[in-house]
């Protein structure tokens, strides 16, 4: 539910004004306080007298049993296109103040008796900005993205008083279940998306949940909120250069609060004002006064106005106060008693009760603040009897589950290689998923680096298949938000060495994305990865070893055309972000045949290449080639794996291969502690240790990076040479 007035019709319906219909799902709006159901009707603007049987409600109700609170004030909230008056803008607007000023004092009481708990960050003095931006924005409808100091937009966005106490204690009752901080929350599925600790992240997310919408037909603009520090951040500028280019109506909101925690802005950066870098993104931007929240409204309202015009970003900096420290812990040292009593003087809470009084009347100001307290002191008995959270109650699992694979249509070609493959799935994709989209550097003309793109956007369109900027992470949290509002993409990394450039927004934001939000991530990640086409360090590397450190990840790595079409489509349909190796040198050196019947069940499957009794190898990538070849050479009795899907592995057929022959080697092109083959030999000695008749084997490059001369990658390298000679060293051992 979102904020407004209430009123009971002859119906016994709740009518909310200035409300946006959305779903009533996990965070229910009725109380669990045993009181029936009640329907409720949401009205844009006041209801006509016929709406109520002819008697025009004249105050809102008190409604002790829902989650959201309504007061005696009437504050009807209208959202955008719908422009408020000052009169009917600024009592809602210093509701909603008073109402985040009292409960941010109260999370700082619960902190020192123990009762909050982490980092407890408050918008004490940052009220006016956060509900001057957030009331024009439809919650539900438009993309946002808050930050610690915006408990005002949480309010005004759904959040309940009482939801709001349960997530900073933590109980059992909390919106995400205990498992995110106090100020880490949202709801992804109203596009009210989860901070996380690295600034800047969300930035992208919301720009390219935005950018989805629209392309799903819907009106919408984006609300992403960064700070003054985290105004230097790379997520920041490479934001808004993607929005740029790719017309998204995002308004990025900088709140300028002068100390990035104890940093002051002027180390932060040098001109005069945030706002002037709009120019430098061919963007509009303007500096307003986020103490006066009528100002503020103002400013938001002027930058819709601008978005929906111009269909481009809006760079907005609001310079407003924080009264408290960065967090509970921080007694602000650093910050002046003179700048302090300065910073008092023009307070927005107080500032804003002094104007609502030249509108109603002093009593009506102090009932409504009453009954805030008094919902507040209710909400937090309510919440400080909750228990504690119940870890065997809890769902473990880090990836969303496939509930049903989709039936595709069949797919068959003679003779094409792997890197035709990879465009053949693409292309599969694109013509069966009408939300489907490719996103990378260079995947439009040029075809993508090793062409694997080629032809697509010819076919498709560069609103299908997009070049982007030189922008790892932004694209990546472009693609992630976009998974959000019903698009689905497809992101090429030019090289698999640059998917390090977003390792905080792949692995800690899209990775733990389904365990914080209870949202998939449909993500399909292609990396073109591995040595042996002499381009040195920087573009001959693996990382599955890396990736697979990160929750929530799935890793497909194909070695035949047939596995890396299967890989594509795959790792398309599957609800979790999905990385797919695919190594360079094999994209034009092997050929086969693509048999597809449509059914991606089973495809996760372990792939078996060779049957043999006296050891059971585990490869994949190009290393498969070349073990095969060792075995051919050697003749051994080798039964050869590849998982295929590296992560989560279906281990059964594996492990009962090993139990079999009493031997194991995972041959990797990683170095030893880069990949993953120390993993999988360390499950198969806790499956299968009584099985075993030798020592597990891994071979590997060494830990260093490749080095670029032929002669040299080539004696670094593992081959089928080296392979073979291990073979038969294992062979060899009896216990």
């Amino acid at each position: 539910m979102i904020g407004g007035t209430s009123s009971l019709n002859k119906e016994g319906r709740i009518a909310l004004y200035g409300g946006e219909l959305r779903p009533i799902s996990s965070s229910p709006t009725i109380s669990r306080c045993g009181h029936a159901p009640i329907s409720i009707a949401l009205y844009p603007t006041l209801p006509s007298n016929a709406e109520f049987g002819g008697n025009t409600p004249s105050r809102t109700m008190k409604c002790a049993h829902l989650e959201t609170f309504y007061y005696v004030m009437e504050t009807p909230i209208h959202r955008y296109p719908r422009r408020m008056t000052r009169e009917e803008f600024l009592p809602g607007a210093y509701k909603y103040m008073y109402l985040a000023r009292t409960l941010d004092e109260r999370f700082l009481e619960l902190f020192a008796k123990g009762l909050a708990r982490g980092t407890v960050c408050t918008g004490i003095g940052n009220e006016g900005t956060t509900v001057g931006t957030c009331i024009p924005f439809r919650p539900g409808k438009d993309p946002v993205s808050l930050l610690h100091r915006d408990v005002a937009g949480h309010l005004l966005f759904g959040s309940s008083i009482y939801e709001l106490l349960c997530q900073y204690m933590a109980n059992a009752e909390s919106p995400t279940h205990a498992r995110e901080g106090n100020v880490h929350h949202g709801r992804a599925d109203q596009r009210r998306y989860p901070m996380i600790s690295h600034l800047g992240q969300m930035l992208s997310v919301t720009a390219g949940a935005t950018w989805g919408a629209r392309c799903g037909g819907e009106e919408v603009f984006g609300l992403a909120v960064i700070g003054d520090g985290g105004s230097s951040t790379g997520d920041f500028h490479e934001t808004l250069n993607i929005s740029a280019v790719h017309n998204v109506p995002l308004l990025l909101l900088v709140q300028n609060n002068h100390y990035a925690f104890s940093t002051p802005t002027r180390m932060q950066f040098s001109c005069a004002k945030i706002s002037d870098r709009a120019a430098g993104y061919g963007i509009e931007g303007a500096t307003v006064d986020g103490n006066d929240p009528w100002k503020v409204y103002n400013a938001v309202c002027d930058a819709l106005e601008t978005m929906e015009a111009t269909c481009q970003p809006y760079l907005l900096e609001s310079i407003c106060l924080r009264l408290k420290g960065h967090a509970a812990y921080d007694k602000c040292e650093y910050i002046s008693k003179a700048e302090m009593d300065a910073w008092l003087k023009v307070d927005s809470v107080p500032r804003t009760r002094t104007e609502v009084l030249e509108m109603v009347e002093e009593s009506t100001i102090l009932e409504m603040e009453k009954d805030i307290r008094e919902e507040i002191n209710e909400a937090v008995e309510r919440a400080v009897k909750v228990p504690r959270p119940n870890p065997n109650r809890q769902s473990w699992s880090p990836t969303a589950e496939v509930e049903k694979h989709p039936k595709l249509p069949p797919f068959n070609a003679e003779g094409v290689r792997i890197g035709d493959a990879i465009r053949m799935g693409q292309e599969y994709i694109l013509t069966h998923e009408d939300r489907a989209f490719i996103a990378g550097m260079d995947v439009g003309k040029y075809g993508s680096a090793f062409k694997t793109c080629k032809g697509l956007i010819d076919k498709f369109g560069e609103s299908r298949v997009m070049d982007m900027p030189l922008a790892e992470s932004g694209i990546l949290g472009f693609c992630l938000g976009s998974s959000q509002t019903g698009s689905k993409p497809i992101v090429e990394y030019q090289f698999a060495d640059f998917a390090t450039e977003s390792t905080t927004m792949l692995g800690l934001n899209a990775g733990t994305w389904f365990f914080r939000t209870g949202q998939g991530a449909q993500l399909l990640l292609r990396l073109p990865c591995g040595g042996g086409l002499t381009m040195g360090a920087f573009h001959s590397g693996e990382f599955e070893g890396l990736w697979s450190r990160f929750s929530g990840i799935k890793l497909i790595y194909p070695s035949t055309p047939q596995e890396a079409f299967e890989a594509i489509v795959l790792g398309f349909h599957d609800p979790n972000p999905c990385l797919v190796f695919e190594h360079k040198l094999l994209y034009w050196s092997q050929k086969g045949d693509i048999r597809f019947d449509g059914n991606l069940a089973g495809l996760e499957r372990p792939r078996h290449y060779h049957k043999g009794d006296e050891v059971t190898i585990i490869t994949f990538g190009a290393m498969l080639h070349q073990v095969l070849k060792a075995v051919k050479d050697t003749g051994a009795s080798a039964d050869v794996w590849s998982p295929f899907l590296l992560q989560p592995v279906t281990w059964e057929p594996i492990l009962a291969s090993i139990r079999r022959t009493g031997r194991v080697m995972v041959v990797q092109e990683s170095g030893e502690v880069q990949g993953l083959g120390s993993h999988y030999l360390s499950v198969a000695a806790r499956e299968c240790f009584d099985a075993l008749k030798a020592p597990p084997v891994l071979v590997s490059r060494p830990d260093l990076p490749v080095p670029f001369a032929p002669e040299l990658e080539q004696h670094f390298l593992p081959n089928a040479k080296t392979i073979a000679a291990r073979i038969q060293e294992l062979i060899g051992v009896r216990k």
